[in-house]
């Protein structure tokens, strides 16, 4: 009996000390989500170790050499094992229920140090040791490791700046250095390094000082999807509106390549041996990026075959040309009669006899325009007049000075510009190419030359051109009646719609 009553009386702090480990341990089982109650098993084990030797020195007499270094062990243990407790709680059941996440590893680190450190501290108290003279006479120790541990001290509060400033978290993928090779997936973040892996399935620790100096690229933030770029290059023979739709097509389907945004294909620069196109898209899969890269180029490499685009080398080549003046002439009378047919089917142009017509035709050249590009622009002058060989156009006109609308869309075939090539006035709307366009342009020197030639013709070609622009005006006469009686008859239903209400007629 007075075993036992010693016993409980030298349980350190009276057995308050006891009781609260055992309560930790009881909140903890309850608070932890069953996969992590294994954490439990630290602080139970040093409890159980400390109630031995609580045991031991209530049987072993007061005046025993061991038996102050036993109740000292004996204290050690209660408080680690308290430490240890109470950063599991703190950590793992409190922080991290409310961040939703686990606590970043440096924080864990930091708080299960400043713990330990405290439990040490109050042990030493225990002990009899006074920490004023310690501190005082190992001021000198810690200036010299201060100064020998300052990367590592650089490092950890860089990992602390990290863990605020958060430019990236774990499962991040992050570029630190210029070399490629080391874009990874951070996989780790402690107080001294930050742990990459890389598509090598190579782990690269870089020290948390390097990442606080260098710039990073997160291609993780603040979207998962990112942009790629794979560079192509083709022949100059072969159009870049041609290029641009053929390698468009190619991207479609794609596993890991996105619809949305869309990609795109832009005309880079002009090298010696062709054209390159840097080809952009976007995806989610950031970790498969050169698995997409390869099938992007794949199906590049397949529509350009297929539409018989050549992707050059650099090369030299060297041709031995002896022109033929015989295939000189017929594939320029073969252009010209190309060109005179169309010509012909102008209506105003076709009062002219054959062989002006063809000598108008050898005066106007084809000139390919890109899409979007405006050929006309209003209010300037013009001494030329266009026809559509291939393509389609948009007529603008502007209104109020800034804005402009569309009035019609012309397709093969259509003449733009004939009033401005007569008569010299400036151009009354705007045009625009809406696709690849080829037009037949015919200036003002071209049309002098054929009337000093046939000047007969040029008052059958005026009478033409003004029943065409009475028929346009009819037309567009007509189009705004039409436009007006719609108006009307949407303001007649607005009111009478108004009227039914205020009598509250159904």
């Amino acid at each position: 009996m007075d075993g036992i009553e010693r016993f409980f009386g030298l349980t350190s702090f009276f057995g308050l000390g006891l009781l609260v480990g055992l309560g930790l341990l009881v909140a903890l089982a309850v608070l932890l989500h069953p996969g992590e109650r294994k954490k439990l098993v630290a602080p139970a084990v040093l409890l159980v170790v400390h109630v031995v030797f609580e045991a031991i020195v209530a049987l072993i007499p007061p005046s025993a050499v061991v038996m102050k270094p036993l109740q000292v062990i004996e204290v050690l243990l209660l408080l680690v094992a308290l430490a240890r407790g109470t950063f599991v709680l703190v950590a793992d059941a409190l922080l991290a229920g409310r961040l939703k996440r686990p606590l970043p590893r440096i924080f864990r680190d930091l708080l299960q140090t400043g713990m330990y450190f405290a439990a040490g501290i109050a042990t030493l108290r225990v002990a009899g040791v006074e920490l004023s003279s310690l501190l005082t006479t190992s001021a000198l120790l810690t200036a010299v490791v201060g100064l020998s541990l300052q990367d590592t001290l650089g490092n950890l509060f860089a990992g602390i700046s990290i863990q605020m400033q958060r430019p990236f978290e774990v499962g991040d993928f992050i570029q630190f250095d210029p070399d490629p090779r080391l874009i990874g997936r951070v996989i780790e973040i402690n107080w001294r390094a930050t742990t990459v892996l890389t598509n090598d399935e190579m782990e690269v620790i870089v020290p948390n000082g390097t990442l606080a100096k260098a710039p990073i690229r997160n291609y993780t933030k603040p979207s998962p999807i990112a942009r790629r770029s794979v560079e192509v290059s083709c022949a100059y023979a072969v159009a870049p509106e041609t290029v641009r739709a053929t390698i468009l097509s190619a991207l479609h389907g794609i596993p890991d390549v996105l619809e949305s945004p869309e990609p795109s294909v832009l005309t880079w620069r002009f090298a010696d041996s062709g054209i390159d196109y840097v080809v952009r898209y976007f995806t989610s899969a950031f970790d498969l990026r050169d698995t997409t890269d390869s099938a992007v180029r794949e199906r590049i490499w397949y529509a350009l075959r297929r539409a018989g685009i050549e992707i050059p080398f650099p090369k030299r080549d060297v041709f031995v040309h002896q022109p033929s003046a015989e295939r000189e002439t017929q594939q320029r009378d073969e252009r010209v009669s190309d060109i005179a047919r169309r010509l012909r089917d102008v209506d105003f142009l076709a009062v002219l006899p054959e062989g002006t017509l063809r000598t108008l035709a050898e005066r106007s050249p084809v000139k390919v325009y890109a899409p979007r590009e405006v050929v006309l622009r209003q209010g300037e002058p013009g001494e030329a007049m266009f026809l559509i060989a291939r393509g389609e156009v948009s007529v603008l006109v502007g209104r109020d000075g800034a804005s402009t609308a569309e009035v019609a869309r012309l397709k093969k075939g259509s003449l733009f510009g004939e009033m401005s090539l007569m008569t010299g006035e400036p151009r009354a709307a705007s045009v625009q190419t809406l696709t690849e366009t080829e037009l037949v342009v015919v200036d003002k020197a071209a049309f002098a030359a054929v009337l000093a030639d046939a000047p007969e013709v040029l008052t059958e070609m005026t009478r033409v051109l003004v029943a065409r622009q009475a028929e346009l005006e009819s037309h567009l006469a007509a189009r705004a009646e039409r436009a007006r009686e719609v108006e009307l008859d949407e303001r007649t239903s607005a009111l009478l719609g108004r009227v039914r209400a205020f009598f509250k007629m159904t």
